[in-house]
């Protein structure tokens, strides 16, 4: 199994060194650079609001290569970090050998890597985002016994010239898994998951749309490309890696691409859904028992409701994030959860619980016994978007599920909170949930109290949770959606002002 999974992989590194990444060593990367004729290294590493940031290596002779690769380099921690005083401000970042890939772009033979950042001291800086994403998934291990895997759904735009839509005009609204040349940016699409895979990303699929629309001088089309499940350390890092190959096709190909939350009122926005499993040490999922929906999976459900509100605040960081959480666009708006029900805040996808013979029956030619392959089953976080702080929010949510994990009344939580039916079609039922804050003042306001569970064992520095509840309120967006109705002009200066924050 081992062998075939190194054969099937498209990292070249990972191909050639014939060991999953997961088994680097700093002899490895040194071994492909020299035998491979790379010319520079780069280290990527996210600042305290998780974007990406880059530091450029030329490799100049062997010894300077074995002293990036031992003890990393040092940066500017006040450029990165609003709370390190620039007197004070020498942090470390230190390469994770198994992120290691061949840069897609690079005109020179390249080796990516992403980085950790460490103090003076040599310890974890306890703010870094991968940091505090790290220290809750280690506690979560510890105190259950289990592991957490992730995955996220990336929906974005792409946005060109209205001519691109003359020819094979596409449908309004109408883009759910359209074919070309309906669908007139597969081949980016397609690039981009084949430079994901290359580059170390687990992919699931990729698709186009619901959404698709026409303005006077803008065609939009909107696409996705889901992942498949990681330990979720690794979770953020692949979708961090997503967004900027998706960006930098977009550069190539001379269009636009967006990961906002909403382009327009009333048609499709873009989510950032986070699928999730619980596993043992054996990466058995341990989501469903007795081909239903087991305790442990029940009540993680009823830790993501509990703290849904506060979560908010690491996963819709926008104004804009708040117009798409509205009813009738498939996007949540009260806290409750529901099996394969898309207006639900959790969902329970479809999972092949069911030991059918469907590739039979579809292939009466298949005589060979059909393998069941159980472990499948997820459960989906629809509320965040592509403004989400990414390594924030996957530590917000661990801690969440290890809290439903705990409570004693988890199972119960999740019993009256489940809904069987379309939520907007029923006043009653909606009446009888809580909503989703409306506004980033109102996210702010549910994380501020949330700060003594978020700070449990320091995984989440006062610091940084100050600094959400700053950042929140600086949009100053209290009743927002109420003071832009109807006001068309309005709403498109907010959107093009947070079109590239995401």
């Amino acid at each position: 199994m081992r062998e075939n999974e190194v054969a099937l992989n498209q990292n070249s590194l990972v191909k050639y060194l014939r060991k999953p990444a997961i088994e680097f060593t700093r002899h490895d990367i040194i071994r492909y650079i020299e035998e491979n004729e790379i010319e520079q290294v780069n280290f990527r590493y996210v600042n305290e609001a998780g974007k990406l940031r880059t530091l450029n290596f030329v490799i100049t002779s062997r010894a300077y290569l074995e002293s990036i690769l031992s003890t990393g380099e040092r940066v500017d921690g006040s450029s990165l970090f609003s709370y390190i005083d620039a007197a004070i401000s020498d942090l470390y970042v230190i390469p994770r050998f198994k992120t290691a890939f061949v840069n897609p772009f690079s005109e020179v033979p390249t080796i990516d890597l992403f980085c950790s950042f460490y103090t003076k001291e040599g310890y974890p800086l306890p703010s870094a985002p991968e940091n505090i994403l790290r220290n809750a998934s280690r506690r979560f291990t510890k105190t259950t016994g289990y592991k957490i895997k992730a995955l996220g759904e990336l929906e974005y735009y792409i946005i060109s010239d209205k001519d691109m839509n003359l020819d094979y005009p596409a449908d309004d609204q109408k883009g759910y898994h359209q074919s070309t040349p309906f669908a007139k940016f597969e081949h980016i699409r397609i690039e981009a998951i084949r430079l994901l895979a290359k580059c170390g990303g687990k992919i699931k699929y990729a698709h186009s749309e619901v959404g698709n629309f026409t303005t006077e001088d803008k065609y939009y089309e909107q696409h996705e490309i889901e992942f498949n499940a990681v330990d979720v350390d690794e979770t953020a890092d692949q979708l961090v890696l997503g967004k900027w190959i998706l960006r930098n096709l977009a550069y190539k190909y001379g269009v636009d691409i967006s990961f906002a939350p909403k382009i327009t009122v009333g048609k499709a926005g873009s989510g950032l859904h986070i699928h999730y499993m619980v596993v043992d040490e054996q990466d058995n999922n341990l989501m469903i028992e007795n081909d239903k929906l087991s305790p442990i999976a029940l009540k993680t459900i009823a830790g993501i409701l509990d703290k849904a509100k506060a979560l908010t605040a690491f996963g819709n960081t926008i104004p804009t994030s708040y117009l798409r959480l509205v009813p009738h666009q498939e996007a949540p708006t009260n806290i409750c959860w529901g099996e394969t029900n898309r207006s639900a805040l959790v969902r329970i996808p479809l999972g092949w619980i069911l030991k059918t013979e469907m590739i039979k029956d579809a292939n009466p030619f298949e005589i060979a016994e059909v393998p069941y392959i159980p472990g499948k089953q997820t459960a989906e976080f629809r509320v965040p978007d592509g403004s989400a702080d990414l390594y924030h929010l996957l530590a917000g949510m661990v801690m969440a599920m290890q809290h439903g994990m705990e409570i004693e009344d988890g199972l119960e939580i999740a019993e009256k909170l489940k809904i069987e039916e379309n939520l907007f079609e029923n006043e009653n039922l909606i009446n009888n949930l809580q909503q989703l804050p409306t506004s980033c003042d109102a996210s702010a306001n549910e994380l501020e109290k949330e700060f003594s569970f978020f700070n449990q064992n320091n995984i989440f520095p006062i610091g940084t949770l100050e600094r959400f509840v700053r950042e929140l309120k600086s949009h100053d967006d209290k009743d927002l959606s109420e003071k832009l109705f109807q006001k068309d002009d309005e709403i498109r200066k907010l959107v093009n002002k947070f079109i590239h924050y995401a």
